[in-house]
């Protein structure tokens, strides 16, 4: 399905994006990865890329398109994931930085990508954003506006790519653990409506069928993969 397609995963070092790597390589696709940190490349073209930094991920795609020809896949998947402050002590530049990678870092990617894309009959954007779009818990504003941002520019690329063959579709991932699994408690799990935390290959599979070549139809979605607990209303006793 996917040979003598290229895929580039950014922050596909590890957790799901080093799954979304694996798993595009089954299927026969070049993987590309883009990050900004090290680890097991042996299924995948690296590139060491600051997202957050325009001149790399150009510099970047231009490697990949003059050794690969054309990209066929984005998956928008690397960010700044576990930074939290009190909004209190928050300072404007640590609002920006997270901001300038995971949002402005995807629309250069997704640019760069367009351009790579050009002349294909088939090309698939998946921005990866989060639960925390629009649900949260203190500290968190600047990651959830990045997030709301990514929801907002895929709404925005549907209609401006819309006499392209590219699909730009979200997926929103709650609670996803990538390592431990088995040391989660039962609480934990019984939380979910689902009956569990969620796991990388949750988020794969969403992806998988967001890329799918039959699925030109699905544009625009932003798919939740949180095992329910957006729809789940929680009262204190």
């Amino acid at each position: 399905m996917y040979k003598n397609k290229v895929v580039v995963i950014t922050g596909g070092s590890g957790g799901i994006g080093a799954e979304l790597v694996n798993a595009y390589a089954e299927l026969q696709a070049t993987v590309v990865c883009l990050d900004i940190v090290g680890g097991d490349h042996n299924r995948c073209h690296y590139f060491l890329t600051d997202l957050g930094k325009k001149e790399e991920v150009v510099a970047a795609f231009a490697t990949i398109k003059a050794q690969f020809g054309a990209v066929h896949v984005l998956i928008n998947n690397g960010a700044i994931s576990t930074f939290n402050k009190p909004v209190e002590t928050l300072t404007a530049e640590e609002f920006a930085n997270v901001i300038n990678v995971n949002l402005v870092g995807a629309f250069t990617c997704a640019s760069e990508f367009i351009a790579a894309n050009e002349g294909q009959d088939y090309g698939r954007i998946v921005n990866i954003s989060s639960t925390r779009w629009h649900q949260n818990e203190a500290g968190w504003e600047a990651y959830g506006a990045s997030k709301g941002g990514l929801v907002s520019l895929t709404n925005s690329l549907v209609v401006s790519l819309s006499k392209t063959p590219i699909t730009v579709n979200v997926v929103s991932p709650g609670w996803i653990q990538s390592a431990d699994y088995e040391a989660l408690r039962d609480i934990d799990h019984q939380q979910h409506p689902s009956g569990r935390v969620g796991k990388p290959q949750d988020i794969v599979n969403a992806c998988q069928f967001l890329t799918h070549p039959d699925n030109d139809f699905v544009n625009g979605a932003n798919i939740l993969v949180d095992g329910g607990m957006t729809k789940k209303m929680i009262y204190q006793d």
